[in-house]
Protein backbone atom coordinates (compact mmCIF):
# COMPACT_ATOMS: atom_id res chain seq x y z
CA UNK A 1 0.00 0.00 0.00
CA UNK A 2 1.56 3.34 -1.05
CA UNK A 3 2.56 5.63 1.81
CA UNK A 4 1.03 9.15 1.73
CA UNK A 5 3.07 12.34 1.63
CA UNK A 6 3.90 15.24 -0.62
CA UNK A 7 6.15 14.82 -3.63
CA UNK A 8 8.43 17.55 -2.34
CA UNK A 9 8.85 15.82 1.02
CA UNK A 10 9.79 12.54 -0.61
CA UNK A 11 11.98 14.30 -3.17
CA UNK A 12 14.10 15.78 -0.39
CA UNK A 13 15.05 12.31 0.86
CA UNK A 14 18.48 11.79 -0.66
CA UNK A 15 20.76 8.80 -0.77
CA UNK A 16 23.46 6.97 -2.68
CA UNK A 17 23.09 6.77 -6.44
CA UNK A 18 22.87 3.16 -7.62
CA UNK A 19 21.99 4.25 -11.14
CA UNK A 20 23.46 7.65 -11.93
CA UNK A 21 21.13 10.11 -13.70
CA UNK A 22 21.26 9.63 -17.44
CA UNK A 23 19.89 11.79 -20.23
CA UNK A 24 17.21 10.17 -22.35
CA UNK A 25 13.60 10.57 -23.39
CA UNK A 26 13.98 14.33 -23.25
CA UNK A 27 14.98 14.41 -19.59
CA UNK A 28 16.89 12.67 -16.82
CA UNK A 29 16.32 9.50 -14.86
CA UNK A 30 18.30 7.90 -12.03
CA UNK A 31 17.87 5.65 -9.00
CA UNK A 32 18.98 6.27 -5.42
CA UNK A 33 19.12 4.00 -2.41
CA UNK A 34 17.39 5.79 0.48
CA UNK A 35 16.30 5.04 4.05
CA UNK A 36 13.02 5.95 5.70
CA UNK A 37 11.90 4.75 9.13
CA UNK A 38 14.74 2.20 9.12
CA UNK A 39 13.49 0.70 5.84
CA UNK A 40 15.72 0.42 2.76
CA UNK A 41 14.00 1.85 -0.31
CA UNK A 42 14.85 2.63 -3.92
CA UNK A 43 13.81 5.97 -5.38
CA UNK A 44 13.63 6.48 -9.13
CA UNK A 45 13.87 10.24 -9.77
CA UNK A 46 12.92 11.70 -13.11
CA UNK A 47 12.71 15.16 -14.62
CA UNK A 48 11.29 15.61 -18.10
CA UNK A 49 11.51 11.85 -18.65
CA UNK A 50 8.40 10.88 -20.65
CA UNK A 51 7.09 8.32 -23.09
CA UNK A 52 4.55 8.82 -25.86
CA UNK A 53 1.86 6.44 -27.04
CA UNK A 54 -1.50 6.47 -28.79
CA UNK A 55 -3.15 7.06 -25.42
CA UNK A 56 -0.62 9.73 -24.45
CA UNK A 57 0.53 11.46 -27.65
CA UNK A 58 1.85 14.50 -25.74
CA UNK A 59 3.88 12.45 -23.33
CA UNK A 60 3.47 10.87 -19.91
CA UNK A 61 6.06 10.38 -17.13
CA UNK A 62 7.61 6.93 -17.42
CA UNK A 63 7.35 6.38 -13.65
CA UNK A 64 3.58 6.14 -14.18
CA UNK A 65 4.03 3.46 -16.81
CA UNK A 66 6.29 1.52 -14.46
CA UNK A 67 3.81 1.97 -11.60
CA UNK A 68 1.03 0.54 -13.75
CA UNK A 69 3.22 -2.40 -14.77
CA UNK A 70 4.18 -3.17 -11.16
CA UNK A 71 0.54 -3.14 -10.10
CA UNK A 72 -0.44 -5.28 -13.10
CA UNK A 73 2.33 -7.79 -12.50
CA UNK A 74 1.48 -8.11 -8.81
CA UNK A 75 -2.19 -8.64 -9.68
CA UNK A 76 -1.11 -11.42 -12.07
CA UNK A 77 0.74 -13.17 -9.23
CA UNK A 78 4.26 -12.12 -10.20
CA UNK A 79 6.69 -11.11 -7.46
CA UNK A 80 7.84 -7.51 -8.04
CA UNK A 81 8.99 -4.71 -5.70
CA UNK A 82 6.29 -3.19 -3.52
CA UNK A 83 5.36 0.39 -4.37
CA UNK A 84 5.86 2.68 -1.37
CA UNK A 85 5.23 6.01 -3.06
CA UNK A 86 4.59 7.34 -6.55
CA UNK A 87 3.70 10.84 -7.74
CA UNK A 88 4.28 13.26 -10.59
CA UNK A 89 3.80 16.95 -11.15
CA UNK A 90 3.96 19.30 -14.12
CA UNK A 91 5.03 22.93 -13.99
CA UNK A 92 6.70 25.49 -16.26
CA UNK A 93 9.93 23.46 -16.15
CA UNK A 94 8.13 20.33 -17.29
CA UNK A 95 7.44 16.98 -15.66
CA UNK A 96 8.90 15.67 -12.43
CA UNK A 97 8.24 12.15 -11.19
CA UNK A 98 9.22 9.91 -8.31
CA UNK A 99 8.68 6.18 -7.83
CA UNK A 100 9.77 4.66 -4.50
CA UNK A 101 9.81 0.91 -4.02
CA UNK A 102 10.78 -1.40 -1.19
CA UNK A 103 14.07 -3.26 -1.40
CA UNK A 104 13.91 -6.95 -2.20
CA UNK A 105 15.79 -8.12 0.88
CA UNK A 106 18.00 -11.14 0.31
CA UNK A 107 17.53 -11.18 -3.47
CA UNK A 108 20.28 -10.82 -6.08
CA UNK A 109 20.37 -10.85 -9.90
CA UNK A 110 20.58 -14.41 -11.14
CA UNK A 111 23.71 -13.47 -13.08
CA UNK A 112 25.38 -12.52 -9.76
CA UNK A 113 24.07 -15.72 -8.18
CA UNK A 114 25.89 -17.74 -10.83
CA UNK A 115 29.08 -15.71 -10.38
CA UNK A 116 28.92 -16.33 -6.63
CA UNK A 117 28.84 -20.09 -7.31
CA UNK A 118 25.23 -20.32 -6.16
CA UNK A 119 24.56 -23.27 -8.40
CA UNK A 120 27.42 -25.22 -6.88
CA UNK A 121 26.70 -24.21 -3.26
CA UNK A 122 22.96 -24.87 -3.31
CA UNK A 123 23.00 -27.85 -5.65
CA UNK A 124 21.33 -28.70 -8.93
CA UNK A 125 17.84 -29.36 -7.48
CA UNK A 126 17.73 -25.76 -6.20
CA UNK A 127 18.93 -24.49 -9.58
CA UNK A 128 16.25 -26.49 -11.39
CA UNK A 129 13.64 -25.05 -9.02
CA UNK A 130 14.81 -21.53 -9.87
CA UNK A 131 14.43 -22.21 -13.59
CA UNK A 132 10.91 -23.48 -12.96
CA UNK A 133 9.97 -20.43 -10.87
CA UNK A 134 11.36 -18.04 -13.48
CA UNK A 135 9.32 -19.77 -16.16
CA UNK A 136 6.14 -19.73 -14.07
CA UNK A 137 6.46 -16.04 -13.18
CA UNK A 138 7.04 -15.08 -16.80
CA UNK A 139 4.09 -17.18 -17.94
CA UNK A 140 1.82 -15.45 -15.41
CA UNK A 141 3.06 -12.05 -16.57
CA UNK A 142 2.46 -12.86 -20.22
CA UNK A 143 -0.93 -14.50 -19.72
CA UNK A 144 -2.01 -11.17 -18.22
CA UNK A 145 -0.76 -9.58 -21.49
CA UNK A 146 2.08 -7.71 -19.79
CA UNK A 147 5.35 -7.51 -21.69
CA UNK A 148 8.40 -6.78 -19.58
CA UNK A 149 10.06 -5.02 -22.49
CA UNK A 150 13.66 -5.20 -21.22
CA UNK A 151 14.05 -8.77 -20.05
CA UNK A 152 17.72 -9.37 -19.37
CA UNK A 153 19.09 -11.85 -16.83
CA UNK A 154 20.12 -8.90 -14.61
CA UNK A 155 16.43 -8.05 -14.18
CA UNK A 156 15.60 -11.51 -12.79
CA UNK A 157 16.32 -11.59 -9.04
CA UNK A 158 16.53 -14.80 -7.04
CA UNK A 159 16.76 -15.84 -3.41
CA UNK A 160 17.37 -19.19 -1.76
CA UNK A 161 16.88 -19.43 2.00
CA UNK A 162 18.98 -21.48 4.38
CA UNK A 163 16.22 -24.08 4.31
CA UNK A 164 16.50 -24.28 0.52
CA UNK A 165 13.30 -22.43 -0.36
CA UNK A 166 13.71 -20.65 -3.70
CA UNK A 167 12.05 -17.37 -4.71
CA UNK A 168 12.11 -15.28 -7.90
CA UNK A 169 11.23 -11.64 -8.59
CA UNK A 170 11.27 -9.36 -11.63
CA UNK A 171 12.66 -5.82 -11.64
CA UNK A 172 12.92 -2.77 -13.88
CA UNK A 173 9.52 -2.72 -15.58
CA UNK A 174 10.00 0.80 -16.92
CA UNK A 175 9.53 -0.36 -20.52
CA UNK A 176 6.63 -2.69 -19.79
CA UNK A 177 3.37 -2.42 -21.66
CA UNK A 178 0.17 -4.34 -22.31
CA UNK A 179 -0.04 -6.27 -25.56
CA UNK A 180 -3.14 -7.23 -27.50
CA UNK A 181 -2.57 -10.92 -26.83
CA UNK A 182 -0.36 -13.00 -24.51
CA UNK A 183 1.66 -14.57 -27.32
CA UNK A 184 2.92 -11.14 -28.44
CA UNK A 185 4.28 -10.45 -24.95
CA UNK A 186 5.71 -13.96 -24.68
CA UNK A 187 7.50 -13.94 -28.01
CA UNK A 188 9.13 -10.55 -27.46
CA UNK A 189 10.33 -11.20 -23.93
CA UNK A 190 11.58 -14.75 -24.34
CA UNK A 191 13.45 -14.05 -27.55
CA UNK A 192 15.08 -11.09 -25.81
CA UNK A 193 15.89 -13.13 -22.70
CA UNK A 194 17.49 -15.87 -24.78
CA UNK A 195 19.89 -13.32 -26.28
CA UNK A 196 20.78 -11.83 -22.89
CA UNK A 197 20.99 -14.80 -20.55
CA UNK A 198 23.81 -16.96 -19.14
CA UNK A 199 22.03 -20.27 -19.70
CA UNK A 200 23.35 -23.25 -21.58
CA UNK A 201 21.23 -24.92 -24.23
CA UNK A 202 20.12 -27.56 -21.72
CA UNK A 203 19.15 -24.92 -19.14
CA UNK A 204 17.19 -22.96 -21.70
CA UNK A 205 15.33 -26.07 -22.84
CA UNK A 206 14.40 -26.79 -19.23
CA UNK A 207 13.14 -23.25 -18.66
CA UNK A 208 11.20 -23.33 -21.91
CA UNK A 209 9.57 -26.65 -21.05
CA UNK A 210 8.37 -25.24 -17.72
CA UNK A 211 7.22 -22.06 -19.45
CA UNK A 212 5.16 -23.87 -22.08
CA UNK A 213 3.58 -26.05 -19.39
CA UNK A 214 2.63 -23.02 -17.29
CA UNK A 215 1.58 -20.87 -20.24
CA UNK A 216 -0.76 -23.64 -21.35
CA UNK A 217 0.18 -23.84 -25.00
CA UNK A 218 3.17 -23.69 -27.30
CA UNK A 219 4.29 -20.29 -28.55
CA UNK A 220 5.65 -20.22 -32.09
CA UNK A 221 9.12 -18.78 -32.49
CA UNK A 222 10.32 -19.96 -29.08
CA UNK A 223 12.32 -23.00 -30.12
CA UNK A 224 15.12 -23.98 -27.81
Amino acid sequence: MPVPGSLETWWQLQGEWVEAPNDRRGGQSGVQRIWKDDALLYAKRQTGHIHRSLLHPFGRPTVLRERDALLGARKAGVTVPEIIYCATEHNRQGWRGLLVTAALEGYQPISDWYLAQGRERHGEPAHQRLLQLIAENLARLHKARWQHGCLYAKHIFVKISDSGQAEVALLDLEKSRRRLCPTQAARHDLQQLRRHSPWSQADWETLLDHYQASFGRAVKGLSA
